[in-house]
């Protein structure tokens, strides 16, 4: 006999959706330190054999972060993403096909607080990321530093998530069977410090590695571009040349993070608080652009392809705006 639920209500629904933003948040601003702190604490009780058979596998499984990862599929498909895609909610737009039999490097803009559009539609199955791009394996670059930290690098592998160094670049990209994609936030963590809501400025004007990587590799670029990642939260005004923003950029230099003062609503309140506001996020992946394969690109090469990389970005984002309400006089900006 088969069982049947009744559906959760409207408020219960709302309630799950909360609590999966928060447990994210957290994911990314206090599981790292605790952690870390449970490794160590566990030395110090009669459960000191976990922490020392994890060293023991963590030494031995080292270099797995740079290797592709360790994706759990049962963990990408949990029903915490759902709730947590409908909170804002979250749309992975698909404007071209992609070819099984080939690898990509996709360009994500803009970087946001978070990257919640990023986790979302590439470290889970929550928008149907399989579904729309049949045959490919999506992997997000994530700061190396992340992997260095004991129980937190193998959640984060579990969605999909490798380490953002060349060899792990190339790992993916070099694969013969092809069917790979490899998702780089272009703007990376300086570009969070100018993210807020109504912000169309995207720090790419000078960042070329992504595109020499792809032209080592003869991999096509896609370019990607997430509306309404930068309107989750308010920041702090920190304009250049201010002591904020100094103070910021001398913390990213020395832990290679940055740290923007980021807020929004509460749990139980809307005036005030960390959780991300209920904005919607599309996700609109471009058609990708061809790129000749060439083992050592001169600076000349370099240059042609990152240019067409902003066009091909810039027209995707006029060709949508419109949709998302974003005002015609508005345009992207490079810096």
């Amino acid at each position: 006999m088969k069982v049947e639920f009744a559906p959760l209500s409207v408020p219960m629904q709302r309630r799950l959706q909360t609590a999966s933003v928060v447990q994210w948040v957290f994911s990314f601003l206090g599981l790292a330190q605790c952690c870390i702190a449970a490794f160590i604490a566990l030395f110090f009780t009669r459960f000191w054999l976990v922490s020392a058979l994890y060293a023991a596998w963590w030494f031995i499984d080292r270099e797995k972060p740079r290797k592709g990862g360790r994706r759990i599929h049962c963990l990408r498909n949990s029903v915490v993403w759902q709730y947590m895609r409908d909170y804002f909610p979250i749309t992975l737009v698909k404007t071209a096909e992609l070819d099984p039999r080939q690898n990509y490097l996709m360009g994500f803009h803009p970087h946001g607080v978070l990257a919640a559009g990023a986790f979302i539609n590439f470290c889970t199955e929550a928008s149907g990321f399989s579904t729309l791009f049949p045959g490919i394996t999506p992997h997000l670059m994530m700061l190396s530093l992340w992997f260095r930290i004991p129980f937190f690098r193998d959640y984060l592998m579990s969605g999909g998530l490798v380490s953002s160094d060349k060899e792990s670049a190339s790992y993916v990209l070099q694969r013969p069977e092809g069917g790979n994609m490899l998702a780089i936030i272009v703007g990376g963590a300086q570009e969070a410090l100018d993210a807020r809501p109504g912000s169309y400025t995207l720090l790419l004007k000078n960042r070329k590695g992504f595109v020499r990587l792809a032209i080592e590799h003869g991999t096509p670029l896609v370019p990607v571009f997430s509306f309404g990642e930068n309107d989750l939260f308010e920041q702090v005004r920190n304009p250049k040349g201010s002591w904020l923003r100094q103070l910021q950029h001398r913390l990213q230099q020395i832990m290679g993070i940055s740290l923007p003062l980021f807020h929004a609503r509460g749990i139980f309140q809307y005036s005030f608080g960390l959780v991300p506001y209920r904005r919607p996020i599309r996700t609109v992946v471009g058609k990708p652009i061809p790129v000749q394969r060439k083992h050592r690109p001169s600076e000349e090469e370099v240059d042609q392809v990152h240019q067409k990389y902003l066009n091909e970005l810039c027209n995707l984002f006029e060709e949508h705006k419109a949709k998302y309400n974003i005002p015609e006089d508005r345009h992207l900006e490079f810096i």
